[in-house]
């Protein structure tokens, strides 16, 4: 089949070129048969060219953006869908695949997560606090002179390493150093849709314009710093998951976002750099694996041996909202810490209502009240006043009072800036129903602080009231600074995306969550805390939430993991960090959804928080090979093209469609998936393999807590192990009776499987799903 085309570019191409002309340009990415080049051809890129000229008229040549050679064959380049199609027809041409736009998913988590810098054995001892690993940020590149990112004491650079530090008139060659060993810039693909870069805002460099990339890269890796605070907030010592691993920054995201093109050469660059671990925190919608260009690179690098970690995305609370969804990518969502910042509304009518902020500019008279108006009820286009956007609110309405203003739409600090820029004195930021009552503290540019949906009703409600009674509503904020040991913790933020997985449902996404809400790392000097362009002030520390926030913790923590066990693949530590993670807060119960308070589930927290020093020792592991996940893109009903697409393997589906489902890729959680088509009792079965990494001779014994109304049964239900690396086989049996749905109704009860030695505890989630047709 080489040389086919996937059916839906295909047919959205056909489309395309229909209508289109030579003016209806977009970026592609081409991948070509590695070992087909003709040896008349002196490079790849002079093969490329030649393919290129053979479809395209001679009076406009195309440039291409991107040579491909580690992670995947083949180059991007601009042209119309009709050249698509055309180059489509060459027979050593396996795919095309449409160009995607991505975006940013945007110090007390080292002690939250129990790496003590005094223990004298743990994860960082025992992994020499990775000082060997190299960890590769895909952002926004990074600020190198933050004391984060400094050298002291740090041996000489691992001789494997073979990147480069690109230096540019504003990134000299000692930005680098024994601790920031590569950084590199993308940008073809971005100017290729954008036209050239205004260098005047952004810098044509390595060098970081956002923060985001400086922010990623120092909780991944950051060094000790002392004493760093955000605005006096937040005091203590910042530290990254792995504070002595190498850094190597890959830039791809610009002002318009992050291009394919772009993200792809990182990733191809990083594989032949040496990296161990890649980290990336962006995200976009959900594709097939075969038109996903992270989902390509990322097999590219994990079939390398290097473990991926990528931001479950921020679109929850609702559920399939999750992205980076491919098995062999680890999928970060996003849970609170025991540190909050509480910034509470006192109202005129007495009552004291919760919020959070970090705010330490000029402040509210103390004991003073000021008037408070919703911005919605001002007059003019209500729904974009509601909303606080760029020159909405009536100055003469809003002067020297508090506005209340609804989420949505410009960034929540933004909204403070219209306020300020009005003469309001304060802003109460209310959530919408969707945001739930979860909560974000934002460095805001005025007095301000964040209300849950409930709060806010009730905030509206009194100034409602005050107006029918003819009295002025009143408020003030009250800041309380920093507070420690807050309970419960962890929640499940609720801007962390949920499953089910839109892609896979058979396999449970997110993976795990890990810190992500109000996060202090460094941050680029330019770039004013609250990330408003007006905003001028300074600070070496910012707090960002976000599951670009929880990503990063958890590729440091790969890095330790893999430094402490050289020999564990990317699925060895992936399956570590799940089947130890826990599911109980510090009161001892099940994780709360921040949302709505209730309890959460194994959709909005995968196998559950992350618990770095269990995952050191985590007894069995559930390993996967390249080969495994081909058998896996077989039983997804994925054509030999489209595989070959994704892992450059010829792929073989008789043997795989012959031994299972797509259910049995081995992996660390459970997912039944049943359709009832008027069907009383349905049944599937998973197998599965776990290799031995703790003890010698070691017994396990399964305990099966089935989900209600399903009949669980594992086979053996005892495990002997020998010796270490052993690796022995169950099965899993899953029958479910049918449940009442209307058409188009699902039904979800999720259980669990523990392996336990006596020491260890091997868990993995089990749901089972129901579904009714339309």
């Amino acid at each position: 089949m080489a040389g086919g085309f996937f059916l839906s570019v295909f047919l959205s191409l056909l489309s395309l070129a229909s209508s289109a002309s030579r003016d209806d340009q977009k970026t592609f990415i081409v991948r070509i048969q590695h070992d087909a080049k003709p040896s008349i051809f002196t490079t790849h890129k002079h093969w490329y060219e030649s393919s290129l000229s053979s479809i395209l008229s001679a009076s406009t040549p195309t440039q291409i953006l991107h040579v491909y050679e580690n992670v995947f064959h083949g180059f991007s380049a601009k042209f119309s869908p009709a050249e698509a199609l055309k180059l489509q027809t060459l027979p050593h041409v396996i795919g095309v695949v449409p160009e995607q736009v991505r975006h940013l998913h945007t110090t007390r988590s080292p002690h939250f997560l129990g790496l003590k810098t005094t223990d004298s054995a743990g994860l960082l001892k025992e992994s020499d606090f990775g000082s060997d690993l190299v960890i590769g940020v895909i952002d926004t590149g990074i600020w190198p002179e933050r004391q984060s990112f400094n050298d002291r004491d740090l041996g000489s650079i691992p001789s494997k390493w073979k990147g480069q530090c690109v230096t540019t008139k504003d990134f000299s060659s000692s930005s680098c150093n024994k601790k920031l060993i590569g950084a590199r810039f993308f940008c073809s693909g971005y100017e290729a849709t954008n036209g050239k870069m205004n260098e005047t805002s952004e810098f044509r460099s390595p060098r970081d314009s956002d923060g985001h990339g400086t922010h990623t890269a120092s909780i991944a890796a950051g060094r000790y710093v002392f004493p760093a605070s955000t605005l006096g907030y937040a005091k203590g010592v910042a530290a990254g998951m792995a504070p002595k691993a190498r850094l190597a920054a890959y830039k791809v995201c610009w002002n318009a976002g992050c291009y394919d093109s772009d993200i792809l050469a990182a990733f191809d660059a990083a594989v032949a750099d040496g990296v161990d671990v890649i980290s990336l925190s962006v995200g976009g919608v959900v594709v097939p694996y075969y038109l996903d260009a992270i989902a390509i690179g990322a097999f590219g690098a994990a079939d390398k041996g290097i473990f991926v970690s990528a931001s479950a995305g921020n679109g929850g609370p609702g559920g399939l909202t999750v992205t980076n969804v491919a098995p062999w990518v680890a999928t970060i969502g996003a849970g609170t810490i025991d540190r909050d910042f509480p910034a509470d509304v006192k109202l005129g009518n007495g009552k004291v209502i919760p919020g959070v902020s970090v705010y330490n500019g000029p402040s509210l008279t103390p004991g003073r009240m000021y008037p408070l108006v919703y911005a919605g009820s001002g007059g003019g286009d209500g729904y974009s006043s509601s909303l606080c956007l760029e020159g909405s609110l009536d100055p003469e309405f809003v002067k020297g009072k508090i506005v209340l203003c609804d989420r949505g739409i410009n960034s929540r600090a933004a909204k403070g800036e219209v306020v300020k820029k009005a003469g309001g004195i304060g802003m109460i930021l209310a959530n919408g129903v969707f945001d739930g009552e979860g909560l974000v503290a934002d460095c805001h540019v005025l007095p301000a602080t964040a209300v849950g949906a409930a709060n806010g009703d009730e905030i509206r409600r009194y100034i409602d009231s005050s107006s029918k009674t003819k009295s002025q509503a009143t408020a003030t904020i009250v800041f309380k600074g920093t507070r420690l040991g807050v309970k419960p913790a962890p929640v499940v933020a609720s801007f962390s995306a949920r499953g089910p997985n839109p892609e896979t449902p058979e396999i449970l996404k997110p993976d795990v969550i890990a810190p992500g809400l109000n996060i202090l790392a460094a941050w680029p000097d330019k770039v004013g805390p609250s990330g408003v362009p007006s905003d001028k002030r300074t600070t070496e520390f910012n707090i960002l939430s976000g599951t670009s926030m929880a990503c990063p913790h958890v590729s440091g923590l790969a890095a330790l993991l893999k430094a402490a066990h050289p020999e564990w693949s990317p699925a060895a530590i992936k399956s570590a960090l799940m089947t130890t993670a826990y599911t109980v807060d510090n009161s001892g119960e099940t994780m709360i959804d921040e949302s709505s308070g209730n309890t959460s589930t194994v959709l909005d927290f995968g196998s559950g928080h992350v618990h770095p020093t269990k995952a050191m020792d985590p007894g069995l592991v559930y390993d996967i090979t390249s080969m495994d996940y081909v058998d896996f893109l077989c039983n997804s009903n994925y054509t030999i093209n489209n595989i070959q697409v994704i892992t450059r393997k010829k792929a073989d589906c008789s043997g795989a469609k012959r031994a299972g489902h797509i259910g049995n890729l081995n992996y660390p959680s459970f997912s039944a998936v049943f359709q009832q088509f008027g069907k009383h009792k349905m049944s599937t079965h998973f197998i599965r393999q776990v290799t031995n990494v703790g003890d010698p001779n070691s017994v396990y014994k399964v305990t099966i807590k089935p989900p209600s109304g399903a009949v669980v049964t594992v086979e053996p239900d005892r495990l002997v192990f020998r010796r270490v690396g052993q690796k022995l086989n169950f099965l899993v049996r899953v029958q479910a009776t049918e449940v009442k749905l209307s058409p188009g109704g699902t039904s979800m009860k999720t259980g669990s499987i523990v392996w336990s030695d006596g020491k260890h505890n091997v868990t993995s989630p089990l749901i089972v799903t129901m579904q009714q047709p339309l």
